[in-house]
């Protein structure tokens, strides 16, 4: 059976790189099935390289979508390398432009800043900020980097401000009024957009 690598949502092609993610979010997808949005199976039998994601790219007729965003059932910035050579195939070939929807944590994964890299790559970041306060955060997120993963997304977002046009922060609308209050409160100290998505179980 074929993988999924890139799926149709609306006008929009998501691409899915990877299974791996340094996060376990009780909200999140992958706890309820194996795909999302309608599509298939998101579950990848192999992290693929990024010919095969150049390939699913051109299957797909990428160019003729509003947006491609990286986006799948794991952490898109594990593969950062496949990630930014698939973005730049896509600058090459055409204007569409690109989101980066990521848990933040890129520079806990490499060890190292990872936001210049995504310089001229990018148009959209859109970072999961999952809660209000650091104590939620570690409660809903479930990071494998412990308690450090929260003050590292929030440098991540801010960092990205430098590299990126367009920085945004998200949360689900499920963690309540009161936690959505005070994740605006940290989006507006960053000076960064945030959005409040319905949650998609």
């Amino acid at each position: 059976m074929a993988m999924t690598i890139a799926y149709e949502v609306g006008k929009n092609l998501y691409v899915n790189i990877t299974n791996k993610c340094p996060c376990s979010c009780t909200f999140c997808i992958r706890q309820n099935g194996d795909g999302a949005y309608g599509s298939d199976s998101l579950w990848l039998e192999h992290d693929p390289s990024s010919q095969e994601v150049i390939d699913a790219l051109e299957k797909n007729n990428f160019k003729n979508y509003s947006e491609v965003v990286f986006c799948g059932y794991g952490e898109p910035t594990e593969k950062l390398e496949v990630l930014k050579e698939a973005a730049g195939y896509i600058k090459k070939n055409s204007s569409v432009p690109i989101r980066l929807n990521t848990n933040g944590l890129s520079d806990l994964i490499h060890k190292k800043s990872t936001t210049a890299e995504l310089e001229g790559l990018i148009d959209t970041v859109s970072i999961s900020l999952n809660a209000g306060t650091k104590e939620k955060y570690l409660e809903v997120t479930r990071p494998s980097f412990g308690e450090e993963a929260y003050e590292a997304m929030q440098k991540f977002a801010r960092d990205c401000k430098k590299y990126v046009k367009n920085v945004v922060f998200t949360v689900v609308d499920v963690i309540g009024k009161e936690e959505i209050d005070a994740a605006q409160q940290i989006a507006d100290k960053s000076e960064i957009t945030l959005r409040v998505r319905k949650y998609e179980g």
